[in-house]
C-alpha cells in the first residue's frame, strides 16, 4: 500500500500545482497552528514566529484552566511558563505533572516553569533595588531562564546605600542588558544607566508609602530619568522586562 503523505506535504503540493490559492493555504496553516480549549485558543505557531512559545498569564484563571492550558502547551512545545500564579494554581500545576517532566515553582515570583529550559545564552543582570522589590525582579529572572538567557541576580543595592552597587559593577558590566526593579522614588535605574554602556530596562514596582501611589511615582520618575538609554515597562511587569531583555540579549544569535 502506498504510504499516505503528511497533510502539510499535500497542502504544499496542492499550492505548487495551483489547486490551492496562497490565501487559502495560509488560512489552513494558521488554523492548524491553533488549538482550541473550552476557555482558550492556544497559539502553537508562536515559537516559530517570535522565537518563544506562548506564556500563560495565570491571574484571573482558575487552577483547572491553567492546568489544561499548560498541559496542552507542554505536550506540543516541551515547555511552558505560567506567570502570576497564586498558591492554589502553583500547587495544582506541580501536582498535574507529578514528576513526568521537570517543574520549577518560584514562590517569590509566583511562576511555574514546566519542562527543561533552553540552553542559556548571553548574559542578563537583574537588579532589585530593595528586598521588597524581589518578587518583581524574580519574575524577570524566571522569564529569562524560561526563554533561554543566562542570568545574574543582584539584590538590595538601592540608592539608600549606593556604595553597595559598586561591588556588583563587574557583574553589571559583563551583562548585555540590565533589568532594574525599583520602588520608592525609583531612582536606581538612572544611576545604573549612568554607569553603563548597554541598555537598562527599568521596572517600577508598587513598593512604597502613600504618596508613592502604588508605583505611579516610580513610573513617572523612570520615564523622566535624565540618563540616556533607559526603557521603562509597566508597574510590577517583571515578565515584560524579562522578555524584552531576552530579545536584546539574543538578537543576532542562533538558538542552540
Amino acid at each position: 500500500m502506498k504510504a499516505k503523505r503528511p497533510a502539510a506535504d499535500r497542502l504544499l503540493a496542492d499550492l505548487g500545482n495551483g489547486r490551492v490559492s496562497l490565501d487559502a493555504a495560509v488560512e489552513v496553516l494558521l488554523d492548524a497552528a491553533q488549538d482550541g480549549l473550552p476557555d482558550a485558543t492556544l497559539d502553537h505557531d508562536r515559537a516559530r514566529r517570535c522565537g518563544a512559545g506562548e506564556v500563560v498569564f495565570g491571574q484571573g484563571k482558575t487552577p483547572a484552566q491553567a492546568v489544561a492550558i499548560a498541559r496542552r502547551l507542554a505536550a506540543k512545545n516541551g515547555r511552558v511558563l505560567v506567570t502570576r500564579a497564586d498558591a492554589a494554581m502553583r500547587q495544582a500545576l506541580a501536582a498535574a505533572f507529578d514528576g513526568s517532566v521537570p517543574v520549577a515553582v518560584n514562590e517569590s515570583a509566583r511562576t511555574v516553569r514546566v519542562g527543561r529550559p533552553p540552553r542559556p545564552r548571553g548574559r542578563v543582570a537583574v537588579v532589585a533595588a530593595g528586598t521588597a522589590d524581589l518578587p518583581v525582579a524574580d519574575e524577570a529572572v524566571e522569564t529569562l531562564i524560561a526563554l533561554g538567557s543566562r542570568v545574574d541576580r543582584i539584590a538590595d543595592v538601592g540608592v539608600a546605600g549606593i556604595h553597595r552597587l559598586a561591588a556588583r559593577m563587574p557583574l553589571l558590566r559583563r551583562a548585555r542588558v540590565v533589568v532594574v526593579a525599583a520602588g520608592m522614588e525609583g531612582a536606581l535605574p538612572s544611576v545604573v544607566q549612568g554607569l553603563l554602556d548597554r541598555p537598562v530596562i527599568a521596572v517600577p514596582t508598587s513598593v512604597g508609602y502613600g504618596a508613592h501611589f502604588r508605583g505611579l511615582a516610580s513610573l513617572l520618575a523612570m520615564l523622566n530619568a535624565c540618563a540616556a538609554g533607559i526603557t521603562v515597562v509597566n508597574i510590577d511587569n517583571g515578565f515584560g522586562a524579562g522578555y524584552a531583555a531576552h530579545l536584546v540579549n539574543v538578537t543576532g544569535e542562533k538558538a542552540r
